[in-house]
């Protein structure tokens, strides 16, 4: 059995270890896996979106966005690319001693800001293909749905909806590394994240598509107006669709709970659970 898969503290060995690779990266080699990180999010939010655009029922709809997205994180394993949500397991690292907290506090910062250029650039290319003009512009205003919808979470929404989301996300990342094949990769990715898709809990790095995506929706006056009309959001209500509410209202909440989330709820958890299993020179 043991040669099928890797044992839990095996699993916590491989992310240690990984966590003292990330510290040793150098700037420019980190940046470039944080940006197309950011841009594989932003792909599989941006085709979940399509996918889910028209369909009226909310739980098959989600259902079906559930399916597509985990894509932007099977992208990332497969291919390389470093993702805050996920470099939230480098606590880990810190308390077997292997990192400093300080090394921890660079990457995340670093990974973050790298993650969220890697979402704009994908917003906009979505934006300019003329994707948004599907089914006679309503994906545009369902792009703009989403995004009003999170750029008016509230704070403790955001925080426990962030925590919950990255207990997930961390989850995806420890069972595809528990597969030694691919495609018990592919699976062990894919229920976590279809879960928390479906679910609805908040991802500060898909928010970073999701919310600029809106944002450039709303300056497209024909995608503005069926928001408007489909919705029933008023011109005062869209004018919320802003970039001070995508930073303050949503990414601060939701950036917090997903920390919480990957390092305490996951992170510090598992580690004392397997902490006497570990190596010491893990």
């Amino acid at each position: 059995m043991d040669n099928m898969f890797n044992t839990p503290a095996q699993i916590i060995e491989g992310n240690i270890n990984a966590a003292v690779g990330k510290a040793k990266l150098p700037l420019g080699k980190l940046i470039l896996l944080g940006i197309f990180a950011g841009m594989c999010i932003g792909g599989g939010a941006a085709a979940s979106n399509v996918a889910m655009h028209s369909i009226d029922n909310v739980g098959l709809a989600r259902f079906v966005g559930g399916c597509i997205f985990p894509v932007g994180l099977m992208m990332i394993v497969f291919m390389g690319g470093e993702l805050f949500t996920g470099d939230c397991m480098m606590i880990m690292a810190a308390m077997h001693k292997k990192i400093t907290v300080l090394d921890v506090i660079r990457v995340l910062v670093l990974v973050f800001i790298t993650n969220l250029v890697g979402g704009l650039i994908i917003a906009g290319l979505a934006y300019f293909s003329g994707q948004f003009n599907y089914t006679g512009g309503m994906l545009g205003a369902y792009t703009i749905k989403v995004a009003m919808s999170k750029a008016n979470v509230t704070f403790v929404g955001g925080v426990t909806s962030g925590i919950l989301c990255n207990i997930f996300v961390c989850s995806a990342v420890l069972m595809g590394a528990a597969a030694k094949g691919i495609a018990g990769k592919v699976w062990g990715i894919f229920f976590p994240i279809m879960a928390f898709v479906v679910s609805g809990y908040e991802h500060c790095v898909a928010n970073m598509y999701y919310i600029p995506a809106g944002i450039f929706a709303a300056m497209n006056p024909k995608y503005a107006e069926l928001a408007m009309s489909e919705y029933g959001y008023t011109a005062e209500q869209m004018a919320s669709l802003n970039w001070y509410n995508f930073f303050v209202k949503n990414e601060i909440p939701v950036t917090i709970g997903n920390i919480l989330g990957g390092m305490v709820f996951i992170g510090v958890i598992l580690y004392m659970i397997n902490r006497k299993a570990l190596k010491k020179d893990a």
